[in-house]
């Protein structure tokens, strides 16, 4: 808490770049310049469907570069009883994805699962509008931080003892939905195209980053078959 990505280079670092990133590899977009003037990208209305409507509208162009591409080799697993991701082989040239998320009966949010594969028709209908949530007691946590004192309801998904307040959901499952998001965003931090499947329970930004850097560690990265945009 408060749960987001940063990317730091030198003595420069911009904070909460999942969401641009989701939404560039989403859209299969690996050659970009992104141009920020604050500490962290726009929060906009905590999905990625502003950027990919950016990117629609600044159009994507074929490049004669190959892109780069990680083919996952063994099973990989990092993580405890708790929360976890793995990443496993896959016969497919794509990246597949399962996301179970569980705050258990007896939380409003529950138990969801979504399955899916990475392709920008499924990133933009299926993800790009899902939206960042909280538990009501985590929202006041941050207030009393000092964070988030701008935002209301209506820009944060806040779930209370019966559901969303003042607000309403995108999609029954639109949790699961933005934890996927969030799971593709810090995939990009691999810098290259991922082939193989990846299986996720309850896991955030620090367990997704940590098997990137291990999927890095144990593959080696080679040309794919796609084109740079």
């Amino acid at each position: 808490m408060p749960r987001r990505t940063n990317l730091t280079v030198g003595g420069a670092s911009v904070e909460m770049v999942e969401h641009v990133l989701a939404a560039l590899s989403g859209m299969q977009v690996d050659n970009c310049e992104v141009a920020v003037v604050s500490p962290e990208m726009p929060g906009l209305d905590g999905s990625s469907a502003a950027y990919v409507e950016a990117i629609r509208q600044a159009g994507i162009v074929q490049q004669d570069e190959v892109r780069k591409l990680l083919v996952i080799s063994d099973i990989v697993r990092v993580g405890d009883d708790e929360a976890w991701v793995e990443a496993r082989p896959s016969n497919k040239l794509q990246l597949d994805f399962k996301y179970r998320l569980d705050y258990g009966f007896n939380s409003p949010i529950g138990r969801e699962t979504l399955t899916g594969s990475l392709t920008p028709k499924f990133f933009e209908h299926e993800l790009s509008s899902a939206r960042t949530f909280v538990l009501e007691s985590e929202a006041e946590w941050l207030r009393s931080q000092g964070l988030c004192k701008q935002v209301g309801f209506q820009d944060l998904v806040v779930f209370g003892p019966e559901g969303p307040i003042e607000n309403e959901l995108r999609f029954d499952d639109e949790c699961v939905r933005h934890k996927t998001l969030d799971l593709i965003g810090d995939f990009a931090l691999a810098g290259c195209d991922i082939a193989g499947s990846v299986i996720a329970y309850r896991s955030g930004h620090r367990l997704n980053a940590e098997l990137v850097k291990q999927l890095l560690l144990e593959n080696q990265v080679q040309l794919g078959l796609r084109r740079s945009a």
